[in-house]
């Protein structure tokens, strides 16, 4: 017969180890849960791989212990727990419970007194036992039957402990290792040992000895005239060291092993509510009973969101839907064909409007009588009796402009109103608003699913209303965000078109240099080889060539693109190399990549998207067209490939000059630098003129170029490392460019220092249009951590601010084209530039048109300046 089996949670140790082991996470109320993820994680795992009779949770209790009487100074100086932790632990309890999992914690006492007393207690009843920890300590209470599993990387590597293997790996006995510990000591915990003994020393005295009394009774046998003056000063520390270290087994806590057997009956619905309230999706589908509904639950929840819904499938019914519809109209769209903006067109619409619900299958109705269903449809997208809300409404635009209609601007969309309020969040599904904003959780299964999500958006949009206008945010949303969905639509329907001889052109001229380029790599290194295989190529570099390897990886030498880097001056291939990677890149992406994607009409419809980039940047995917690596004139070559509509029109580019620098002189209020920029001076020339100190004519290319990098690296929280790094020169060169700069600007030292301080206070940042960014980052404990929120702090203003106006721009540039009934279109957007497909007849009045739009996007203390040109292709346009 098997034994019974306990696991004993070191709660602290875990919930610590999964806090420092993921990135800081935050649900939609802004609470921590990164620790909270990683525990219930490793929680649902144990349950799993161990399937215990017993399962416990000892915490540390909040206050002194008997060991703090015994020594004042135990634990002084140990870093206070990190608050965006301190305030997942109450939670972390919260769960424990409803897992039915019992906790214990004692005043007086550590967890790991409590984890030994339960180990004792489970010892001697013959109980199989498994604690897991983080922490050494515990190898100490490792017996035949209690083993010590020690957590490496959340519960993926472990090293596990019982009595044998502990003797086997360390040569003495787990009792033993207490004594290593006071010889030792432990900085963690402030326990003070024996000066100059360190883990080596101790072990190999411990291992002859056996205890630390016994070494003192015998320290003449010792050798080593500085280790025997430690030992006999230092006596009485050792033995209170050990003290310190000894884990108490009988501490005062009621065990009942009915009470902690491990119940099967969770609490389902408290689980629920607290997983979709921390927005932990992942983990509700984990544990099949959160999913499960009993059938009196069923009823309940039919009844709850019983709505009665009306299938409309004939022409005259829609037509009387239509006509009914007042007020806030509610609206989903089922979408067909989505990945292809030629084809892409509804499928079903899914309406609610004040007491009614209909599921529209227009589809079918559009086979039934095209014409009188497409005037319905235009009725009821343009009708200014009903206002639209919506989720993720851009493929239904899509839909409708393929039928010719132009539609209007909608009041809401619950997808751009929760990426507002926050931005950091992977996606922003209806299921996942629903779970995490309302804790409700529909049945994908159901017959009337998209019906209820429809049901629901009128309690989403009731939240995000209020929460866009508490956040200041609502010129945003609704004179940015809302209007660009169409223009968006309206862009990506448009597409650019691709001149398919010149890309087979380029196909062959590729190929060709990238031939070349193997043959010139291989004649630097004596043989041929995989170029694309790290492995081979470390190999190359590493083994034959004997360059200084930088850093290894499981499978060998790492090449990456730092490394690489590293290497440039170490010999001629690694410059080939890095050329011959860019090639290979761009031909698979963008020459081989881009014949995947050429629609039917010859266009490429790449997808823009509003709710991925932290910053308010818009995305593209299929293909990123904001990527092409333009660094070597091969890739810029690629723009070669994209042309206006016809030989009628021409491509235009408006590109906004200094973008980021015009907003940092405008945020920071610097006047030397709004000066500069008022007075149209190369702020480049001038930047290397104040900071090398000499005349602005007398500026070389070679001052200029470093100045840009100054420039632009203070906009990106840039420190004297990286200039150092960037410009070849020493990290004191760099720092004096840096100082110089904040001395002759001193406003924009002023600004950052501020910004950062600010971030401090309310881990957010916020742009010109009160677009915000919350930056946790910079309250962690961990200095890199706070390093990189406190760049995301410097940048995101300026870089969020640039994203905004850009935006404006696009809406009322759209706007104007349209109001001017022009046939010229904008087609693409690629960070601070804007592509327009230009009829030549209509070019001078677009050019003034998208200039003075540009130019006036948002009224700042220095002019906005945008370069105009426009040619054949884009490369020309460029």
């Amino acid at each position: 017969m098997s034994k019974e089996r306990l696991v004993i949670l070191d709660g602290n140790s875990l919930l610590y180890r999964a806090y420092f082991s993921m990135r800081l996470l935050t649900n939609s109320e802004g609470l921590h849960t990164n620790a909270l993820y990683g525990f219930t994680n490793m929680l649902i795992k144990i349950k799993e791989d161990y399937k215990p009779d017993y399962i416990v949770v000892a915490f540390d209790k909040k206050g002194p212990t008997f060991r703090h009487t015994e020594y004042t100074e135990y634990k002084a100086g140990r870093k206070k727990m990190p608050p965006e932790l301190a305030e997942q632990f109450p939670i972390a309890k919260d769960i424990l419970r409803k897992f039915s999992i019992s906790i214990f914690e004692k005043e007086g006492f550590e967890g790991d007194d409590l984890i030994g007393t339960l180990s004792v207690f489970a010892d001697k009843n013959d109980i199989e036992t498994f604690i897991i920890t983080g922490d050494r300590d515990a190898l100490q209470l490792a017996t035949d039957n209690v083993k010590v599993v020690l957590t490496k990387k959340g519960l993926t590597e472990v090293q596990v402990y019982d009595k044998n293997k502990f003797i086997e790996e360390f040569n003495i006995t787990p009792n033993e290792f207490i004594d290593v510990k006071g010889l030792m000591g432990d900085t963690s915990d402030n326990i003070p040992g024996v000066p100059g003994i360190g883990e080596k020393t101790a072990f190999k005295l411990i291992q002859e000895y056996g205890t630390i009394e016994n070494l003192l009774d015998n320290i003449d046998k010792v050798s080593g005239k500085k280790l025997k003056e430690n030992l006999t000063e230092y006596k009485e520390q050792a033995i209170m060291s050990k003290k310190l270290a000894t884990i108490i087994l009988d501490a005062p806590i009621d065990l009942n092993l009915e009470e902690i057997k491990s119940k099967s009956e969770l609490d389902v619905d408290g689980l629920r509510e607290i997983f979709l309230r921390l927005q932990f999706k992942n983990i509700l589908n984990k544990i099949p009973e959160l999913n499960e509904v009993s059938s009196t639950e069923q009823v309940e929840a039919h009844d709850e969101l019983e709505i009665r819904i009306e299938e409309v499938k004939a022409v005259i019914s829609l037509k009387k839907v239509v006509n009914d519809l007042e007020g806030e109209v509610y609206l989903l769209g089922d979408i067909l064909d989505g990945s292809i903006t030629s084809k892409t067109s509804i499928d079903k619409l899914y309406i609610n409007n004040k007491e009614n619900n209909y599921v529209i299958n227009i589809n079918e109705l559009l086979n039934e009588n095209k014409e009188e269903v497409i005037v319905l449809l235009r009725e009821l997208f343009t009708s200014t009796d009903i206002s639209l809300i919506s989720h993720n409404v851009k493929h239904i635009y899509t839909s409708l402009i393929n039928l010719g209609i132009r539609p209007k601007d909608i009041k809401f969309d619950v997808e751009i109103a929760a990426y507002l309020v926050d931005p950091g969040k992977k996606e922003y599904s209806l299921k996942t608003l629903i779970e995490g904003i309302l804790h409700n959780n529909i049945e994908e299964s159901s017959i009337d699913y998209r019906s209820k999500e429809a049901f629901y958006l009128k309690e989403l949009y009731t939240y995000y209303k209020e929460r866009i206008s508490e956040m200041n945010m609502n010129e945003l949303m609704y004179e940015v965000e809302m209007p660009l969905i169409k223009v968006i639509a309206i862009m990506e329907k448009q597409g650019i078109k691709v001149n398919k001889e010149k890309l087979q052109e380029l196909s062959e001229k590729f190929s060709i240099e990238i031939a070349s380029m193997e043959n010139e790599i291989y004649d630097l290194c004596g043989e041929k080889f995989n170029i694309k295989s790290p492995k081979q190529l470390g190999k190359i570099l590493f083994e034959k060539l004997d360059l200084p390897a930088k850093k290894k990886t499981k499978t060998g030498y790492s090449t990456d693109a730092e490394v690489l880097e590293q290497l440039m001056d170490s010999h001629p291939v690694i410059e080939k190399i890095v050329y011959y990677r860019q090639l290979t890149k761009i031909y698979s992406t963008y020459v081989e990549g881009l014949k995947n994607v050429i629609d039917i009409d010859g266009k490429i419809h790449s997808s823009f998207n509003q709710t991925v980039t932290t910053t308010g940047r818009l995305s593209s995917t299929e293909p990123n067209l904001q990527n092409i690596p333009i660094k070597y004139e091969m890739g810029r070559e690629i723009r070669k490939v994209f042309i206006p509509d016809s030989e009628e029109c021409v491509l235009l580019s408006a590109d906004y000059s200094q973008i980021e620098l015009r907003v940092l002189a405008h945020i920071a209020g610097d006047e030397n630098m709004i000066n500069a920029f008022k007075e149209h001076s190369d702020i480049h020339r001038k930047t290397a003129s104040e900071v090398f100190r000499v005349p602005v004519e007398e500026v070389t290319s070679i001052m200029r170029s470093n100045a840009k990098a100054v420039n632009f690296g203070i906009v990106y929280g840039i420190g004297d490392f990286s200039l150092a790094k960037d410009l070849g020169i020493t990290k004191k060169e760099a720092k004096e460019y840096i100082d110089t700069y904040l001395e002759r600007y001193p406003k924009i030292k002023e600004y950052l220092d501020k910004v950062k301080d600010e971030a401090r206070e309310t881990q957010k940042v916020t742009t010109i249009l009160n677009r915000i960014r919350f930056i946790p980052e910079i309250a962690s404990s961990r200095k890199m951590v706070v390093a990189l929120g406190e760049r995301l702090a410097m940048n995101t203003p300026i870089q969020g601010s640039a994203a905004d106006i850009i935006k404006v721009a696009m809406v009322n540039v759209s706007r104007k084209l349209e109001s001017n009934n022009l046939k010229s279109t904008l087609i693409l957007q690629v960070h601070d530039e804007l592509i327009l497909n230009v009829y030549k007849e209509e070019l001078k009045e677009i050019e003034k048109i998208v200039k003075e739009e540009m130019e006036n996007a948002i009224n700042l203390s220095v002019p906005l300046e945008v370069d105009l040109n426009y040619g054949d292709n884009w490369y020309e346009a460029k």
